[in-house]
């Protein structure tokens, strides 16, 4: 995770201040065209930055349990937290090619659903959910450890979820 963090990550952050800086010139310049052909550029640089951002707040060595109002929510939407695990697993390994699964909170309807993204596009600016809990399956999020096989990696995240960061998300969003 530090070459993903310090190499993958930072990329995003610099394209992003670098997309930024072309769209305050362009602005100034009054130069609609360009400003609006950074578009892509914003969305995935800051995509990127905004998915890892939560990444990593939702990663933890330490194992931890997700709270009562967390579990509880959970047990409405899937049943039991194993059947989310089995379905955010399900849904997200069969991403074709890279993007993020994600557990996001519907503030309307107060349910946690399951939403793949492809590539880089932020949860809440595609879906319009919360985002609580996402999984990178780019391979870079796992390849050197898990070679091509993201099953095992998206099993293994489980291991190391931060439930106390996803769980104050929820609170968070449900407020």
């Amino acid at each position: 995770m530090n070459l993903h963090h310090s190499k993958h990550h930072q990329t995003y952050v610099t394209n992003l201040n670098a997309a930024e800086d072309k769209l305050r010139s362009a602005i100034e310049k009054g130069d609609v065209s360009t400003a609006i052909s950074l578009g892509p550029a914003l969305k995935f640089n800051g995509g990127g930055h905004l998915n890892h951002s939560i990444f990593w707040q939702n990663l933890s060595p330490t194992s931890s349990e997700p709270s009562a109002e967390l579990c509880k929510a959970i047990q409405t939407s899937f049943g039991s937290i194993d059947n989310m695990k089995k379905q955010l697993s399900a849904q997200t390994v069969a991403i074709q090619g890279s993007g993020w699964g994600w557990l996001g909170l519907d503030k309307g309807s107060g349910l946690i659903k399951i939403v793949a993204c492809a590539n880089q596009d932020p949860l809440e600016g595609t879906t319009g959910l919360v985002p609580l809990f996402g999984i990178d399956v780019w391979e870079h999020a796992y390849y050197l450890q898990y070679k091509n096989v993201r099953a095992d990696y998206v099993n293994a995240i489980f291991d190391i979820v931060n439930w106390k960061d996803v769980s104050e998300r929820f609170r968070k969003a449900s407020c």
